[in-house]
């Protein structure tokens, strides 16, 4: 694709008068499956989180944890699906398959993060709904996570912009001096699937890929625009990880023991800004895994079946590793 082409047009959004904009994409929602019934491995069921805000939790259940033969309980991932901040739902079908699918590979507990959308809600709206959604589930208010996940054992998880959102919001977790406060929820690492980053300068990548069919750097740029706080740019700490607070925030995360999977594929043109972040985390000392691998394009790690299982086979190895130092 030419960069010559509409970063509007590409995205499948047009932009209103008065600066929301018309989604023009056919993602159709799906609905939960809660009855134990079907002949479904996973159950799903929503949970509203703040009524006000159209925010809700879509939750995924391992049938097999329903056995009674089976009393361990499962890890718990708190998931942040990706759209550059400005598409898609939790309800969207193939993020509802890609959880469906992380649940069953991994054998875990699921919580998918209804979150805002700019431009009509701006960043920090996302990162302010994710911990939000953090808090409702520390109220253990539901029955399927408080009889079935293992809240001493859970991950932040995201896809693309997702991965940013699971980022921030552990960032604010993490600047929390008291390293208690979401008890009895005791977070173990992020899990951050080809992360949204950016900045200012095109990095080598973006160049090499600037006509990338999927996710060309200009519509990224269009993204930001849309999602960022008004009057600042790609250099600003949402974006550009290496800005603002952000590494002096990453020390507290090394403090805290957690441990971060980072990973992507050599052919996204944001590869460079994600392998950069591993290298800053690195450098601050947090212990983390990154994989890199060729072949795939942005989002490939949810869409393309056997990309997504080569992602949940390194989740469920990354959180067997992480479960072994629990202390």
């Amino acid at each position: 694709m030419s960069s010559r082409v509409d970063a509007f047009q590409h995205l499948k959004i047009a932009l209103n008068s008065d600066g929301t904009i018309t989604r023009l994409r056919e993602d159709p929602p799906t609905s939960p499956t809660p009855d134990p019934t079907l002949p479904i491995p996973v159950l799903t069921q929503d949970a509203t989180i703040n009524q006000s805000n159209n925010t809700f939790a879509r939750i995924f259940l391992p049938r097999k944890a329903l056995h009674r033969s089976l009393p361990t309980k499962l890890p718990l991932i708190v998931y942040f699906h990706g759209g550059g901040f400005v598409l898609f739902s939790a309800a969207s079908d193939f993020f509802q398959d890609a959880c469906v699918n992380l649940a069953n590979d991994v054998n875990s507990v699921v919580v998918s993060v209804e979150y805002r959308l700019a431009p009509e809600h701006r960043l920090p709206a996302a990162y302010d709904d994710a911990v939000e959604a953090l808090h409702w589930v520390k109220a253990r208010s539901n029955d399927w996570l408080r009889n079935h996940a293992d809240y001493s054992n859970c991950y932040l998880m995201g896809s693309s912009a997702g991965a940013n959102i699971a980022y921030h919001a552990g960032l604010r977790v993490a600047a929390e001096l008291d390293g208690n406060y979401l008890e009895p929820l005791k977070i173990r690492g992020l899990i951050l699937s080809q992360p949204f980053f950016g900045g200012t300068k095109r990095v080598p990548s973006e160049l090499r890929l600037a006509d990338d069919p999927v996710l060309p750097p200009h519509s990224c740029d269009l993204l930001w625009e849309l999602s960022l706080p008004v009057g600042v740019d790609r250099d600003h700490e949402y974006c550009n990880p290496t800005a603002g607070d952000g590494p002096v925030v990453l020390d507290r995360v090394r403090q805290l023991a957690w441990r971060v999977l980072v990973s992507g594929c050599l052919e996204d043109p944001l590869v460079d800004h994600q392998m950069a972040l591993a290298r800053l985390l690195e450098k601050k000392g947090v212990a983390v895994v990154s994989r890199f691998h060729t072949g795939g394009c942005h989002g490939a790690e949810v869409r393309d079946c056997g990309k997504q299982k080569q992602l949940h086979d390194l989740v469920k190895a990354f959180i067997a590793s992480s479960s072994s130092l629990l202390g």
